[in-house]
């Protein structure tokens, strides 16, 4: 289960590109409980999401031009020089070059052959979310791929992930697991297959640990946000369901089960 231990290809870092950055804050404020810490006037906007005075995400104005809001899950990497020609070298586009933020560590931004967007973070100061897997925080990350395995070796090429098959209803699902330790205890996220019907393109989502997701639904719909797949329970996994803020960002809810 993910946590702030850490390692090469943990997801460390996790922030919002919105176009109304007070709308945003008041939504995830009203929904996830989160508390807005703007990170000064030289940020240009930027800032920190906090639970109990821990920052849980971050966010700020979109930067890219033509951009969506949409959240950006950042992997660990202690050479963001030679991840960087790893991408390039597996198939993926390399959208931003490393690049120092304020000592706090290095950043570079980059897209997967098949389409997903994802961000590297080297840490300086910041090693990353200082909470995770604790209620209304990141507890897991799932990319959508149109061909799972190709994307994972991708990966594995970047990070030296490990997956694992498990079955779902109607696919074949796959558990991502840093490489270091016990597979199940540092799995972090995993890989669906997309559904060609719906018309959904490659992308990381993450998932918000929640104690009560129908509740959780019912305040996204009072406060502006959108409900793309409704509350479901998956056997052995938990309650889930797929939501979009006022801006089209989506996010996922996962209230485990206790075994998780």
């Amino acid at each position: 289960m993910l946590g702030t231990d850490f390692i090469t290809g943990s997801p460390n870092w996790l922030d919002l590109g919105s176009p109304d950055t007070d709308a945003a804050a008041a939504f995830y404020g009203a929904v996830l409980g989160w508390q807005f810490v703007s990170a000064g006037p030289e940020a240009g906007g930027y800032g920190f999401f906090q639970v109990d005075g821990k920052t849980v995400a971050a966010f700020g104005p979109l930067t890219e031009e033509g951009a969506r809001s949409a959240w950006m899950i950042h992997f660990k990497t202690e050479d963001i020089a030679a991840t960087v020609q790893a991408v390039t070298a597996g198939g993926g586009t390399v959208r931003m070059q490393p690049m120092d933020v304020m000592g706090e560590g290095m950043l570079a931004q980059a897209t997967d052959p098949q389409g997903a967007q994802f961000a590297l973070w080297q840490p300086g100061r910041t090693a990353g979310l200082e909470l995770t897997s604790a209620p209304n925080t990141l507890l897991w990350a799932e990319l959508h791929a149109s061909d799972p395995e190709a994307d994972i070796a991708f990966y594995q090429g970047l990070f030296g992930w490990r997956s694992q098959d498990m079955q779902a209803p109607g696919m074949t699902y796959r558990v991502l697991s840093t490489s270091a330790g016990d597979q199940q205890d540092a799995s972090f996220g995993g890989v669906a297959p997309l559904n060609p019907g719906e018309g959904e393109q490659p992308r990381w989502v993450p998932y918000f640990h929640s104690t009560d997701v129908d509740a959780t639904i019912n305040s996204a719909r009072s406060n502006g946000g959108s409900v793309l797949m409704p509350a479901a329970d998956v056997p052995e996994v938990g309650r889930i369901a797929w939501l979009a803020d006022p801006f089209g960002a989506a996010f996922a809810l996962l209230k485990p089960n206790p075994q998780m």
